[in-house]
């Protein structure tokens, strides 16, 4: 069942609940904080790769993947702002 509800009065509430009385919530929620951060630290040392090998000579690429950067920190900071509560 989905434990998440996305009622701006209940989503905070809703993220606690889940952390502290579903069966292995803490796993998920740790495991999904964990690997957004690694993801995140990925993209940044890839662009640090290509920075270092002159990869933004080539403008689709550069412009393509500052696109992607752009809309991956949107995600990241919807995902931020979800639970409408104390945390973001």
């Amino acid at each position: 069942a989905i434990h998440y509800t996305a009622n701006i009065n209940l989503a905070f509430s809703s993220i606690v609940h889940i952390t502290r009385d579903v069966p292995y919530g803490w796993i998920m929620q740790n495991s999904h904080a964990i690997g957004a951060s690694l993801f995140f630290m990925c993209v940044y040392t890839h662009i640090a790769r290509g920075l270092y090998y002159g990869s933004y000579l080539n403008k689709e690429a550069w412009l393509s993947g500052t696109t992607l950067l752009i809309i991956l920190m949107a995600t990241a900071f919807f995902g931020y702002v979800l639970p409408w509560g104390q945390m973001s």
